[in-house]
This record gives structure tokens, C-alpha cells and sequence, in this order.
């Protein structure tokens, strides 16, 4: 399922003349198995880190990597003004209990994130190495698998079909 859906979208001609006027490498629009793992892995290991100009980070990625960049960056905006909140608070306790300091009463002003940052700091981006590395792993493995098996079905079915 998840190949074919790929494979449908990746069949049109526009996409080919887009790669041509923009003298873009396929790889970085290819949608094979390889690629969209690794665009979902890079997107959201990027998108939990606390930074800003997260797109920014997937695009200065391209050189080290072969990956989907429109799956990357779309995998960053899993983060958005909505989500940020609930992301970061849950990096935040998370990394005080690996460290095992108190968690501080948070409230959400400037004047409160100005004055904690010392406190926040550490305990903030210790959870966000724990969430990035432990998702984006798990869903790199995830689609790896889904895509391995939608493979496995389709051959089945076409057996199956010449019997």
C-alpha cells in the first residue's frame, strides 16, 4: 500500500519536467524505500530539536545524504506553533527524570523562559536527543518494514494470479 501510493504519484510528468528546469538530482525526489526512510528519519529527528529554521536544518542535510527532501521537510512540520508546546514540555520532563533533577513549576511567558533557561537547558535537550533518536529510529525501522511487506504482498498476489 504504502509503495503504491509512492508509485502513483511518482509517475507523472510533471515531476520529470520539474526535475529538468530545475536541474534538481532525482535522488532527492526519488521514492523508493531507501529514500522515503530516510526522509522520514532525518525530518523527524530534525523536527524535535528545539531550534529555529528546522527546514533549513533537512535542506543543509542534502549533501551529507541521499533522502526525500519534500518527505523530510514535511516530517519537520510535525512540529508547529500547536504541537511545540506538548513536544517540548514532554522533552523537558523527560529529560529531568533520565537526570533526575526537579522539574520546575513552567509557565508559558517569555519573562519565565528568559529567567529558567539555565534551569531548562540541559534536562530540555537531554529528552530531546531521547525522543529524536528513539522516533526517528522507530519509524525509519517502520516504514522499512511496511514497505518490505507491501513488496512480499504484491509478489504473493501476482503468483497466486499466474496459478
Amino acid at each position: 500500500m504504502v509503495r503504491k501510493f509512492f508509485k502513483k504519484k511518482s509517475s507523472g510528468g510533471k515531476l520529470d519536467q520539474f526535475i529538468e528546469k530545475y536541474n534538481i538530482p532525482r535522488a532527492y525526489l526519488s521514492t523508493n524505500r531507501k529514500n522515503i526512510s530516510k526522509g522520514v528519519f532525518i525530518g523527524l529527528f530534525i523536527g524535535f530539536i528545539p531550534m529555529p529554521m528546522q527546514m533549513l536544518a533537512v535542506v543543509a542535510m542534502m549533501p551529507f545524504a541521499k533522502f526525500n527532501v519534500p518527505i523530510a521537510i514535511s516530517m519537520v512540520w510535525l512540529s508547529n506553533p500547536f504541537t511545540m508546546p506538548a513536544m517540548y514540555y514532554m522533552e523537558y520532563l523527560t529529560g529531568s527524570f533520565f537526570l533526575g533533577t526537579q522539574v520546575a513549576p513552567v509557565e508559558i511567558t517569555m519573562q519565565w523562559f528568559s529567567d529558567n533557561l539555565k534551569n531548562i537547558f540541559v534536562p530540555l535537550y537531554v529528552g530531546t536527543l531521547f525522543y529524536s533518536v528513539t522516533v526517528s529510529s522507530a519509524m525509519y525501522f517502520l516504514i522499512n518494514f511496511l514497505w518490505k511487506r507491501s513488496v512480499h504482498k504484491e509478489r504473493n498476489s501476482l503468483k497466486d494470479d499466474e496459478e
